[in-house]
Protein backbone atom coordinates (compact mmCIF):
# COMPACT_ATOMS: atom_id res chain seq x y z
CA UNK A 1 0.00 0.00 0.00
CA UNK A 2 1.37 3.43 -1.00
CA UNK A 3 1.13 6.15 1.65
CA UNK A 4 -0.16 9.46 0.26
CA UNK A 5 1.39 12.76 1.39
CA UNK A 6 -0.93 15.76 1.71
CA UNK A 7 1.04 18.74 0.43
CA UNK A 8 0.32 22.32 1.44
CA UNK A 9 1.25 24.28 4.55
CA UNK A 10 3.45 21.75 6.37
CA UNK A 11 6.27 22.94 8.62
CA UNK A 12 8.65 20.92 10.77
CA UNK A 13 10.59 22.31 13.71
CA UNK A 14 14.07 20.83 13.41
CA UNK A 15 16.07 21.85 16.46
CA UNK A 16 16.50 24.38 19.22
CA UNK A 17 18.23 26.82 16.87
CA UNK A 18 14.81 27.77 15.49
CA UNK A 19 14.67 26.39 11.96
CA UNK A 20 11.81 24.73 10.10
CA UNK A 21 11.03 22.99 6.84
CA UNK A 22 8.62 24.55 4.34
CA UNK A 23 6.76 22.26 1.96
CA UNK A 24 5.34 23.81 -1.22
CA UNK A 25 3.02 22.39 -3.84
CA UNK A 26 4.61 22.86 -7.27
CA UNK A 27 4.34 21.85 -10.92
CA UNK A 28 7.06 20.21 -12.98
CA UNK A 29 6.69 22.00 -16.33
CA UNK A 30 7.97 20.23 -19.44
CA UNK A 31 7.78 21.12 -23.10
CA UNK A 32 5.63 18.65 -24.99
CA UNK A 33 4.91 17.86 -28.62
CA UNK A 34 3.05 20.40 -30.74
CA UNK A 35 -0.38 19.61 -32.11
CA UNK A 36 -0.16 17.65 -35.37
CA UNK A 37 3.53 17.06 -34.77
CA UNK A 38 4.58 20.10 -36.85
CA UNK A 39 3.47 23.63 -37.52
CA UNK A 40 1.69 24.19 -34.21
CA UNK A 41 2.83 25.82 -31.01
CA UNK A 42 4.57 23.62 -28.44
CA UNK A 43 2.45 22.29 -25.60
CA UNK A 44 3.56 22.26 -21.97
CA UNK A 45 2.77 19.42 -19.64
CA UNK A 46 2.41 19.88 -15.89
CA UNK A 47 3.12 17.15 -13.38
CA UNK A 48 2.41 17.63 -9.65
CA UNK A 49 5.63 18.02 -7.65
CA UNK A 50 6.71 19.08 -4.19
CA UNK A 51 9.54 21.35 -3.04
CA UNK A 52 10.89 20.91 0.50
CA UNK A 53 12.89 23.89 1.78
CA UNK A 54 15.06 22.70 4.64
CA UNK A 55 16.32 24.70 7.64
CA UNK A 56 14.31 27.87 7.14
CA UNK A 57 14.98 30.27 10.08
CA UNK A 58 12.03 30.74 12.46
CA UNK A 59 11.65 33.90 14.51
CA UNK A 60 11.39 33.81 18.31
CA UNK A 61 7.77 34.98 18.11
CA UNK A 62 6.80 31.86 16.15
CA UNK A 63 4.60 29.45 18.12
CA UNK A 64 5.82 25.88 17.92
CA UNK A 65 2.21 24.71 18.09
CA UNK A 66 1.68 25.96 14.53
CA UNK A 67 4.51 23.83 13.10
CA UNK A 68 3.29 20.57 11.59
CA UNK A 69 5.88 17.86 10.91
CA UNK A 70 6.65 16.94 7.31
CA UNK A 71 6.65 13.19 7.10
CA UNK A 72 7.92 11.48 3.93
CA UNK A 73 6.23 8.21 2.93
CA UNK A 74 7.19 5.27 5.11
CA UNK A 75 7.87 3.44 1.83
CA UNK A 76 9.64 5.68 -0.75
CA UNK A 77 7.63 5.99 -3.97
CA UNK A 78 9.61 6.41 -7.22
CA UNK A 79 6.53 7.93 -8.88
CA UNK A 80 6.46 10.95 -6.57
CA UNK A 81 8.40 14.10 -7.46
CA UNK A 82 9.81 15.55 -4.24
CA UNK A 83 12.71 18.03 -4.51
CA UNK A 84 14.72 18.81 -1.39
CA UNK A 85 17.02 21.82 -0.93
CA UNK A 86 18.11 24.45 1.63
CA UNK A 87 19.59 27.93 2.12
CA UNK A 88 17.12 30.09 0.20
CA UNK A 89 17.15 33.82 1.13
CA UNK A 90 13.87 35.20 2.54
CA UNK A 91 12.32 31.72 2.59
CA UNK A 92 10.89 32.56 6.03
CA UNK A 93 8.25 34.62 4.17
CA UNK A 94 6.82 31.32 2.96
CA UNK A 95 6.29 29.81 6.43
CA UNK A 96 2.52 30.37 6.49
CA UNK A 97 1.81 31.62 2.97
CA UNK A 98 -0.41 28.68 1.96
CA UNK A 99 -2.16 28.53 5.31
CA UNK A 100 -2.89 32.29 5.16
CA UNK A 101 -4.53 31.87 1.74
CA UNK A 102 -1.67 33.70 0.01
CA UNK A 103 -1.25 32.15 -3.40
CA UNK A 104 2.20 30.65 -3.91
CA UNK A 105 3.24 30.02 -7.50
CA UNK A 106 5.91 27.34 -7.73
CA UNK A 107 7.11 25.98 -11.08
CA UNK A 108 10.04 23.62 -11.65
CA UNK A 109 11.61 22.90 -15.03
CA UNK A 110 14.73 21.26 -16.44
CA UNK A 111 17.63 23.66 -16.91
CA UNK A 112 20.42 23.35 -19.47
CA UNK A 113 23.51 25.44 -18.63
CA UNK A 114 24.90 27.33 -21.60
CA UNK A 115 27.95 25.69 -23.13
CA UNK A 116 27.59 22.44 -21.19
CA UNK A 117 26.41 19.12 -22.58
CA UNK A 118 23.17 17.76 -21.18
CA UNK A 119 23.91 15.36 -18.35
CA UNK A 120 22.08 13.61 -15.56
CA UNK A 121 25.07 13.74 -13.20
CA UNK A 122 24.63 16.36 -12.06
CA UNK A 123 21.22 17.47 -13.35
CA UNK A 124 19.99 21.06 -13.13
CA UNK A 125 16.53 22.51 -12.48
CA UNK A 126 15.09 26.02 -12.53
CA UNK A 127 12.58 26.86 -9.78
CA UNK A 128 10.37 29.95 -10.01
CA UNK A 129 8.73 31.06 -6.75
CA UNK A 130 6.24 33.94 -6.49
CA UNK A 131 3.92 35.18 -3.74
CA UNK A 132 1.80 38.08 -5.00
CA UNK A 133 0.64 39.27 -1.59
CA UNK A 134 4.21 39.46 -0.27
CA UNK A 135 6.07 40.92 -3.25
CA UNK A 136 8.28 37.83 -3.02
CA UNK A 137 9.84 36.50 -6.23
CA UNK A 138 12.92 34.38 -6.83
CA UNK A 139 14.39 32.13 -9.52
CA UNK A 140 16.60 29.32 -8.25
CA UNK A 141 18.94 27.01 -10.11
CA UNK A 142 19.19 23.67 -8.34
CA UNK A 143 21.95 21.11 -8.88
CA UNK A 144 21.35 17.51 -7.88
CA UNK A 145 23.66 16.01 -5.27
CA UNK A 146 25.50 12.74 -5.73
CA UNK A 147 23.76 9.66 -4.38
CA UNK A 148 25.63 6.47 -3.58
CA UNK A 149 24.04 3.87 -5.80
CA UNK A 150 23.49 0.24 -4.98
CA UNK A 151 20.94 -2.39 -5.85
CA UNK A 152 18.39 -0.90 -3.46
CA UNK A 153 18.65 2.65 -4.86
CA UNK A 154 15.35 3.85 -6.28
CA UNK A 155 15.23 5.83 -9.53
CA UNK A 156 12.58 8.50 -10.08
CA UNK A 157 10.33 7.09 -12.77
CA UNK A 158 9.81 10.31 -14.78
CA UNK A 159 13.24 11.92 -14.52
CA UNK A 160 15.45 8.81 -14.33
CA UNK A 161 17.42 10.28 -11.41
CA UNK A 162 18.49 8.39 -8.26
CA UNK A 163 16.51 9.12 -5.10
CA UNK A 164 17.67 9.46 -1.51
CA UNK A 165 16.74 6.85 1.08
CA UNK A 166 13.57 8.80 1.95
CA UNK A 167 12.54 9.08 -1.71
CA UNK A 168 13.54 12.71 -2.45
CA UNK A 169 15.70 14.34 -5.10
CA UNK A 170 18.41 15.99 -3.03
CA UNK A 171 19.68 19.27 -4.49
CA UNK A 172 21.59 22.42 -3.60
CA UNK A 173 21.01 26.01 -4.70
CA UNK A 174 24.00 27.11 -6.78
CA UNK A 175 22.58 30.37 -8.14
CA UNK A 176 19.52 32.54 -7.67
CA UNK A 177 18.14 35.90 -8.81
CA UNK A 178 15.48 37.58 -6.68
CA UNK A 179 13.42 40.74 -6.32
CA UNK A 180 11.50 42.16 -3.37
CA UNK A 181 9.12 44.13 -5.56
CA UNK A 182 7.15 42.96 -8.58
CA UNK A 183 5.22 46.12 -9.46
CA UNK A 184 5.78 49.79 -8.75
CA UNK A 185 3.82 52.96 -9.64
CA UNK A 186 5.83 56.16 -9.87
CA UNK A 187 4.96 59.76 -10.83
CA UNK A 188 6.12 61.29 -14.09
CA UNK A 189 9.50 63.07 -13.97
CA UNK A 190 10.45 61.38 -10.67
CA UNK A 191 13.08 58.69 -9.96
CA UNK A 192 12.69 55.00 -9.19
CA UNK A 193 14.84 52.07 -8.05
CA UNK A 194 13.90 48.68 -9.55
CA UNK A 195 14.99 46.01 -7.07
CA UNK A 196 17.00 42.99 -8.28
CA UNK A 197 19.77 40.92 -6.69
CA UNK A 198 21.64 37.63 -6.99
CA UNK A 199 23.46 35.09 -4.88
CA UNK A 200 25.71 32.19 -5.81
CA UNK A 201 27.39 29.35 -3.95
CA UNK A 202 30.66 30.03 -2.17
CA UNK A 203 32.73 28.59 -5.02
CA UNK A 204 32.25 31.14 -7.85
CA UNK A 205 30.45 29.80 -10.91
CA UNK A 206 32.50 32.03 -13.21
CA UNK A 207 35.08 34.85 -13.23
CA UNK A 208 32.66 37.60 -14.26
CA UNK A 209 29.04 38.65 -13.94
CA UNK A 210 26.86 39.99 -16.73
CA UNK A 211 23.87 42.22 -15.96
CA UNK A 212 21.25 43.22 -18.47
CA UNK A 213 18.04 45.21 -18.03
CA UNK A 214 15.52 45.15 -20.88
CA UNK A 215 12.18 46.93 -21.28
CA UNK A 216 9.19 45.29 -22.99
CA UNK A 217 6.10 47.37 -23.74
CA UNK A 218 3.26 46.90 -26.20
CA UNK A 219 5.05 44.23 -28.19
CA UNK A 220 8.33 46.13 -28.50
CA UNK A 221 11.56 45.55 -26.60
CA UNK A 222 14.77 47.49 -26.07
CA UNK A 223 17.88 47.22 -23.97
CA UNK A 224 18.01 49.79 -21.16
CA UNK A 225 21.28 48.93 -19.40
CA UNK A 226 24.09 46.39 -19.69
CA UNK A 227 27.16 45.76 -17.57
CA UNK A 228 29.91 43.14 -17.56
CA UNK A 229 32.37 43.09 -14.73
CA UNK A 230 35.01 40.85 -13.19
CA UNK A 231 34.20 39.55 -9.73
CA UNK A 232 37.65 40.57 -8.43
CA UNK A 233 36.47 44.18 -7.94
CA UNK A 234 38.73 45.82 -10.51
CA UNK A 235 37.18 48.88 -12.10
CA UNK A 236 39.30 48.46 -15.22
CA UNK A 237 37.47 45.21 -15.96
CA UNK A 238 34.00 46.81 -15.83
CA UNK A 239 32.18 47.60 -19.07
CA UNK A 240 28.95 49.61 -18.75
CA UNK A 241 26.49 50.47 -21.51
CA UNK A 242 23.55 52.64 -20.52
CA UNK A 243 21.28 52.94 -23.53
CA UNK A 244 18.72 54.91 -21.55
CA UNK A 245 20.08 58.26 -20.36
CA UNK A 246 19.81 58.46 -16.58
CA UNK A 247 20.01 54.69 -15.96
CA UNK A 248 22.62 53.23 -13.61
CA UNK A 249 23.61 50.29 -11.41
CA UNK A 250 25.84 50.76 -8.35
CA UNK A 251 28.97 48.77 -9.24
CA UNK A 252 30.19 48.70 -5.62
CA UNK A 253 26.97 47.03 -4.46
CA UNK A 254 27.25 44.42 -7.21
CA UNK A 255 30.48 43.19 -5.62
CA UNK A 256 29.57 43.64 -1.98
CA UNK A 257 25.92 42.58 -1.87
CA UNK A 258 25.01 41.09 -5.23
CA UNK A 259 22.70 44.10 -5.68
CA UNK A 260 22.03 44.84 -9.36
CA UNK A 261 19.03 47.17 -8.84
CA UNK A 262 18.44 49.64 -11.66
CA UNK A 263 18.11 53.36 -10.95
CA UNK A 264 16.09 55.50 -13.39
CA UNK A 265 15.63 59.26 -13.06
CA UNK A 266 13.50 61.85 -14.85
CA UNK A 267 10.91 59.25 -15.74
CA UNK A 268 8.92 59.62 -18.94
CA UNK A 269 5.78 57.90 -20.16
CA UNK A 270 7.95 55.89 -22.56
CA UNK A 271 9.72 54.33 -19.53
CA UNK A 272 6.57 52.44 -18.57
CA UNK A 273 6.45 48.69 -19.14
CA UNK A 274 7.89 45.31 -18.11
CA UNK A 275 11.52 45.36 -16.98
CA UNK A 276 13.50 42.12 -17.20
CA UNK A 277 16.57 41.82 -14.96
CA UNK A 278 18.95 39.11 -16.23
CA UNK A 279 22.07 38.09 -14.30
CA UNK A 280 24.61 35.72 -15.88
CA UNK A 281 27.58 34.03 -14.21
CA UNK A 282 29.58 31.37 -16.02
CA UNK A 283 27.24 28.87 -17.65
CA UNK A 284 24.21 30.04 -15.66
CA UNK A 285 21.69 32.84 -15.89
CA UNK A 286 18.33 33.69 -14.31
CA UNK A 287 15.82 36.52 -14.50
CA UNK A 288 13.30 38.57 -12.59
CA UNK A 289 10.42 40.60 -14.02
CA UNK A 290 9.22 43.94 -12.59
CA UNK A 291 6.29 46.06 -13.81
CA UNK A 292 6.82 49.83 -13.85
CA UNK A 293 3.66 51.95 -14.08
CA UNK A 294 3.94 55.69 -14.73
CA UNK A 295 1.21 57.76 -13.10
CA UNK A 296 0.43 61.47 -13.09
CA UNK A 297 -2.57 62.98 -11.25
CA UNK A 298 -4.82 65.33 -13.22
CA UNK A 299 -5.04 69.08 -12.78
CA UNK A 300 -8.74 69.99 -12.51
CA UNK A 301 -10.45 73.35 -12.96
CA UNK A 302 -13.89 74.81 -13.74
CA UNK A 303 -14.55 77.19 -16.60
CA UNK A 304 -16.46 79.61 -14.34
CA UNK A 305 -15.69 81.05 -10.94
CA UNK A 306 -19.37 81.84 -10.38
CA UNK A 307 -22.54 80.87 -12.21
CA UNK A 308 -25.47 83.28 -12.61
CA UNK A 309 -28.37 81.85 -14.60
CA UNK A 310 -30.46 83.80 -17.07
CA UNK A 311 -34.20 83.29 -16.86
CA UNK A 312 -34.42 82.39 -20.54
CA UNK A 313 -31.28 80.60 -21.74
CA UNK A 314 -29.24 77.72 -20.25
CA UNK A 315 -25.54 78.07 -19.55
CA UNK A 316 -22.62 75.69 -20.20
CA UNK A 317 -20.28 74.83 -17.34
CA UNK A 318 -17.06 73.00 -18.24
CA UNK A 319 -14.81 70.84 -16.05
CA UNK A 320 -11.25 70.75 -17.39
CA UNK A 321 -9.08 67.72 -16.54
CA UNK A 322 -5.52 68.07 -17.84
CA UNK A 323 -2.03 66.54 -17.91
CA UNK A 324 -2.84 63.12 -16.42
CA UNK A 325 -1.63 59.59 -17.09
CA UNK A 326 -2.71 56.85 -17.74
CA UNK A 327 -5.62 57.52 -20.11
CA UNK A 328 -8.54 56.19 -18.04
CA UNK A 329 -10.33 58.95 -16.12
CA UNK A 330 -13.91 59.35 -14.86
CA UNK A 331 -15.72 62.70 -14.71
CA UNK A 332 -19.15 63.06 -13.04
CA UNK A 333 -21.50 65.93 -12.25
CA UNK A 334 -23.53 66.28 -9.03
CA UNK A 335 -25.88 68.90 -7.64
CA UNK A 336 -27.08 69.73 -4.13
CA UNK A 337 -30.12 72.01 -4.02
CA UNK A 338 -30.96 74.06 -0.90
CA UNK A 339 -33.74 71.56 -0.10
CA UNK A 340 -31.66 68.36 -0.49
CA UNK A 341 -29.68 66.64 2.24
CA UNK A 342 -27.41 64.62 -0.08
CA UNK A 343 -25.87 65.43 -3.48
CA UNK A 344 -27.70 64.01 -6.50
CA UNK A 345 -26.29 62.86 -9.82
CA UNK A 346 -27.24 65.09 -12.75
CA UNK A 347 -29.57 63.07 -15.00
CA UNK A 348 -27.85 64.53 -18.05
CA UNK A 349 -24.09 64.24 -17.62
CA UNK A 350 -23.41 66.53 -20.56
CA UNK A 351 -20.82 65.80 -23.21
CA UNK A 352 -17.14 64.84 -23.24
CA UNK A 353 -14.51 66.26 -25.53
CA UNK A 354 -12.12 63.96 -27.35
CA UNK A 355 -8.91 63.01 -25.54
CA UNK A 356 -5.94 65.20 -26.27
CA UNK A 357 -2.42 63.80 -25.88
CA UNK A 358 0.43 66.18 -25.10
CA UNK A 359 4.07 65.98 -26.07
CA UNK A 360 5.04 64.42 -22.72
CA UNK A 361 2.51 61.61 -23.22
CA UNK A 362 -0.07 62.91 -20.74
CA UNK A 363 -3.73 63.46 -21.63
CA UNK A 364 -6.42 66.10 -21.23
CA UNK A 365 -10.21 65.81 -21.30
CA UNK A 366 -13.14 68.20 -20.77
CA UNK A 367 -16.71 67.59 -19.64
CA UNK A 368 -19.36 70.15 -20.62
CA UNK A 369 -22.57 70.40 -18.58
CA UNK A 370 -25.63 72.32 -19.75
CA UNK A 371 -27.24 73.99 -16.70
CA UNK A 372 -30.95 74.70 -17.08
CA UNK A 373 -32.39 78.11 -16.02
CA UNK A 374 -34.75 76.15 -13.77
CA UNK A 375 -31.91 75.30 -11.37
CA UNK A 376 -32.57 77.13 -8.12
CA UNK A 377 -30.17 79.78 -6.81
CA UNK A 378 -28.11 78.36 -3.94
CA UNK A 379 -27.70 75.00 -5.70
CA UNK A 380 -24.19 73.59 -5.36
CA UNK A 381 -22.81 72.03 -8.58
CA UNK A 382 -19.82 69.67 -8.27
CA UNK A 383 -17.49 68.09 -10.79
CA UNK A 384 -15.96 64.86 -9.42
CA UNK A 385 -12.83 63.40 -11.07
CA UNK A 386 -11.55 59.88 -10.36
CA UNK A 387 -8.15 58.67 -11.58
CA UNK A 388 -5.62 55.95 -10.78
CA UNK A 389 -3.03 58.50 -9.64
CA UNK A 390 -5.40 60.02 -7.06
CA UNK A 391 -5.72 58.64 -3.54
CA UNK A 392 -9.31 59.90 -3.51
CA UNK A 393 -11.55 61.61 -6.11
CA UNK A 394 -11.14 65.35 -6.61
CA UNK A 395 -14.19 67.60 -6.13
CA UNK A 396 -14.55 71.10 -7.56
CA UNK A 397 -17.75 73.03 -6.78
CA UNK A 398 -19.52 76.34 -7.25
CA UNK A 399 -22.88 77.69 -6.06
CA UNK A 400 -25.52 79.05 -8.45
CA UNK A 401 -26.11 82.71 -7.63
CA UNK A 402 -29.32 84.74 -7.90
CA UNK A 403 -29.66 86.69 -11.17
CA UNK A 404 -28.89 90.39 -10.97
CA UNK A 405 -31.66 92.87 -11.99
CA UNK A 406 -31.58 93.96 -15.62
CA UNK A 407 -29.41 97.10 -16.04
CA UNK A 408 -32.06 98.79 -18.26
CA UNK A 409 -34.66 98.76 -15.49
CA UNK A 410 -32.07 99.91 -12.98
CA UNK A 411 -31.26 102.91 -15.17
CA UNK A 412 -34.93 103.69 -15.79
CA UNK A 413 -35.71 103.52 -12.06
CA UNK A 414 -32.79 105.80 -11.28
CA UNK A 415 -33.93 108.28 -13.93
CA UNK A 416 -37.50 108.41 -12.58
CA UNK A 417 -36.31 108.93 -9.01
CA UNK A 418 -33.99 111.73 -10.16
CA UNK A 419 -36.78 113.52 -12.09
CA UNK A 420 -39.16 113.28 -9.12
CA UNK A 421 -36.47 114.62 -6.81
CA UNK A 422 -35.85 117.75 -8.96
CA UNK A 423 -39.57 118.23 -9.45
CA UNK A 424 -40.06 118.42 -5.70
CA UNK A 425 -37.13 120.80 -5.35
CA UNK A 426 -38.45 123.19 -8.03
CA UNK A 427 -41.92 123.47 -6.57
Amino acid sequence: MIEVILFGCFLMFVNGDGVADVVLTCDLVEEGVSLGGMGGGALFTRTPATLVLRDVPVGPEESLDTLTPFEPPSVPDPNLLVFETKEIPNADLLLHADCNEQEVMCEISRYSPRGLQDSSDPAYFMVSLNVDALDFSTSLILQTLSVEKDRSTLVQSKLGLPLSQIGTLQTKVIFLVFSNIKSVSTPLRSAVLLDCGFKQEEVPLGPEVGIEWRLQHRGKGRKVFEMKTKLNDTEEATVVEGERKGSSVDVAQVFGQGNVSLSLNKLKVMDEGTYICTVSIGHFHAQQVIQLHIIQPPQVSLSEEKLVLNAKTPKTLSCLCSNYYPLEVQMEWFYLSPTDAEPQVFPDQGSLSSHRQHGDGTYSLSSHLTVSPSVSPGTKITCRVSHLALDAPLHLSLVVESPEPDSYWLFLGFLIITVLFFYQVMK
